[in-house]
């Protein structure tokens, strides 16, 4: 078949999106690609700072809302496109290059299988050192479209995917514990084990100083007491030597 195996350009983007992406911009084509954006809904994992990890699920953003991504934490990030994909073709998914440069890394699947209709789940995850902000409607991913030798039957022909699913949040909630949460800990206890010898130190010390105040008193008081003792003993009369007569 003409064409098949072949990436649309952005001549057929155009041409073919309307029907397939909802809602559509012609300024979302991006040389053979389409950009899609955040979703109404994100799943961020609950870090060391979160106050009950056990309490964190998908959050509802309203319109552009921003939220960050830690260091060191996971994430699904719901698009706000609905995107159909047709029989006779496959889909491609990554991140623009300027939020993978941040750090931000695509760990879900790269394809979206023919005949798949509905929102997408990125999942993600921050590699750098510092949050990554993001907010509601931003264009951030990127989808190719590459045709297939044939319409195939064998597609997903399942109902239309909105939503973040639960269960997929559930297998991964609970505290993720990051490389910059594990070195902020680490640093914690060698402070608390610091604050702790100092506070011995000066505990000794402070001890150190009563004994040696307590010793100066009872050395100044037995040198007292000796003294009034020399100064209390009676005084012998002095012996005169009688010479004998002559």
């Amino acid at each position: 078949m003409d064409g098949a195996g072949y990436f649309w350009s952005g001549e057929t983007l155009g041409e073919r999106l309307p029907d397939l992406i909802e809602p559509f911009s012609a300024d979302r084509i991006d040389c053979a690609a389409y950009t899609l954006a955040v979703g109404p809904e994100v799943y961020v994992s609950p870090s060391d700072q979160s106050v009950d990890p056990a309490q964190v699920t998908v959050r509802r953003l309203s319109a552009e809302e921003a939220f960050t991504i830690p260091p060191g934490q996971f994430a699904f990030l719901l698009s706000e496109e609905e995107v159909s994909v047709p029989a006779d073709s496959i889909a491609f998914i990554s991140i623009r290059a300027r939020i993978k440069f941040r750090g931000l890394v695509n760990v879900s699947g790269f394809h979206v299988d023919p005949g798949y209709r509905g929102q997408l789940t990125f999942a993600v995850f921050n590699a750098g050192p510092v949050p990554i902000h993001l907010r509601r409607g931003q264009a951030i991913f990127l989808i190719w479209f590459a045709r297939l030798d044939r319409e195939t039957k064998f597609k997903k022909d399942g109902p239309v995917h909105r939503g973040i699913d639960i269960d997929v949040v559930t297998s991964v909630a609970g505290e993720l514990q990051s490389f910059a949460g594990l070195s902020k800990k680490i640093k914690d206890q060698e402070k608390s084990l610091s604050d702790r010898i100092h506070a011995i130190e000066r505990e000794q010390n402070y001890y150190r100083g009563i004994a040696a105040l307590v010793l100066a008193i009872v050395i100044a008081l037995s040198v007292n007491w000796l003294k009034d003792s020399l100064a209390a003993k009676p005084q012998q009369p002095a012996v005169q030597s009688q010479e004998p007569p002559k």
